[in-house]
């Protein structure tokens, strides 16, 4: 078994693949193949075809949409996705989602050569950051959170002795039911995506029918009708900004006089005068001026669709009662920040960072794989955290100062497991002096049998 074979099924047991994937042929070429890097070269590296947004959409394209992502076609859901971008609400919620949480403090677990490694700078960033752009990490939890999958390709870089993560439009994507797998609609043909083989990274919402549980749906219909509702009231707007001029002539008016009342009427402009004869009148015809209601209620029942879809609630978005200086925690819900670094960290975990041991420490080393997390946690939770655990430790203490009297001492290791307490295993506590009895230690006798300062 080569290489490439052997680190395959390392990925396969890492992602849980199901047995019964393994039956299936995969059709077209991998990623890696020479007609592949020929087509991609001949292109200036592109594998991505070039996308193509419609500038228009109905509610009809949502029923398509969903039609088509049911028989494994993402193209309309991901241009639907891409077009929501352009919308300031979408767009600015989506980042504070994605992009404030890849900003956020990361923890590593696991080999602290490696994690050292992971953490050195090589040039401005770490090599963690240089590998996994933290630009393409923000858009591939964007894709999941919106359109339930993104894909990424791992590109290899001159000079470098790690590939730098590249994040792909998922519209290109295709689920092809019978064979459980996914493929790429690329400049070089369809390829078959395997995660976790070094190249791949595919990051989804479930393992069956991602689609189905993201955002798009609902996103969709509030920014279909909020674009029409903001088009129907600019045109609303355009054809009453410049009112009717009526202008009134007495009855005895020659034609003539009529005719010259209504030419100077006509030239109405900025700032204009009229020294009307006895019996010439001129005024305005206006709407009431409330039709525009209608489509403004359209806005705002969109944008509070869209703010409980993308942050889980109203208040701190809108500035309303509780609001603070806005950053990701005060503007997003805690559990849907924690949700979504949860599901981008296992994609790390599970497809790129065991491919970046196997290549640099070899295949043993995989079992001390290092592993990312982000730090989620609010400043205010840290900060009751560690007021909580200064709090235990004091308890702790004089609890004991009490306890010891009677020749009995406090549980810590119940005490640890309550207060959910992170411990180090292996750490020998210091040991009691033998005559400590919660006073103060006998004077140390001197040679003569007495007592210092005796």
């Amino acid at each position: 078994m080569g290489f490439k074979d052997r680190l395959n099924d390392a990925a396969k047991a890492l992602l849980g693949f199901s047995t019964y994937a393994d039956k299936t042929v995969k059709t077209g070429f991998d990623l890696g193949a020479d007609i592949v890097t020929k087509v991609r070269e001949a292109l200036g590296g592109q594998l991505q075809p070039l996308a193509h947004t419609p500038a228009e959409w109905f509610i009809a394209d949502l029923a398509r949409a969903l039609h088509n992502a049911d028989n494994g076609q993402m193209m309309t859901v991901g241009q639907l996705s891409r077009a929501m971008r352009r919308d300031g609400q979408i767009n600015g919620l989506l980042q504070t989602r994605t992009s404030g949480l890849v900003s956020l403090p990361k923890r590593y677990r696991g080999n602290e050569e490696m994690i050292a490694a992971l953490k050195a700078e090589s040039s401005t960033r770490s090599i963690f950051d240089e590998m996994n752009p933290p630009t393409e990490l923000a858009l591939l939890a964007a894709d999941e959170i919106v359109g339930g999958i993104g894909i990424a390709e791992r590109l290899p870089v001159e000079g470098r002795d790690y590939p730098v993560l590249c994040r792909l439009d998922p519209e290109f994507l295709t689920y092809r039911w019978n064979e459980n797998r996914w493929y790429y609609q690329s400049v070089a043909g369809t390829l078959p995506v395997t995660p976790g083989d070094g190249r791949w990274v595919l990051h989804t919402k479930a393992r069956l029918a991602p689609w189905q549980g993201a955002l798009w749906p609902a996103l969709g219909r509030a920014f279909i009708n909020k674009e029409h509702a903001i088009l129907n009231r600019a045109n609303f707007s355009e054809k009453l900004a410049n009112p009717a001029r009526l202008a009134y002539a007495p009855a005895g008016a020659t034609e003539d006089e009529r005719e010259g009342f209504l030419a100077r009427l006509l030239g109405w402009g900025t700032n204009t005068a009229f020294a009307l004869p006895v019996g010439y009148d001129a005024k305005l015809l206006e709407s009431n001026g409330r039709g525009w209601e209608v489509f403004q209620a359209s806005i705002d029942q969109s944008d509070l669709e869209i703010m409980i879809g993308l942050a889980g609630q109203v208040v701190t978005v809108t500035g309303g009662t509780g609001f603070a200086n806005a950053d990701i925690h005060q503007t997003i819900r805690a559990d849907l920040i924690k949700q979504t670094a949860d599901s981008l960290a296992h994609t790390i975990n599970t497809q790129i960072l065991p491919h970046w041991v196997w290549s640099t420490y070899g295949e043993e080393a995989l079992n001390e794989c290092p592993r990312v997390e982000w730090d989620t946690d609010p400043p205010i939770d840290r900060k009751t955290s560690a007021d909580a655990l200064t709090a235990t430790a004091t308890a702790i203490e004089r609890l004991n100062q009490v306890l010891t009297i009677a020749g009995i001492q406090v549980d810590v290791d119940e005490l640890v497991a309550k207060f959910g307490i992170p411990i180090k295993p292996g750490v020998k506590p210091k040991p009691l002096p033998e005559n400590d009895n919660g006073s103060k230690p006998d004077p140390t006798p001197d040679s003569d049998g007495g007592s210092d300062g005796q």
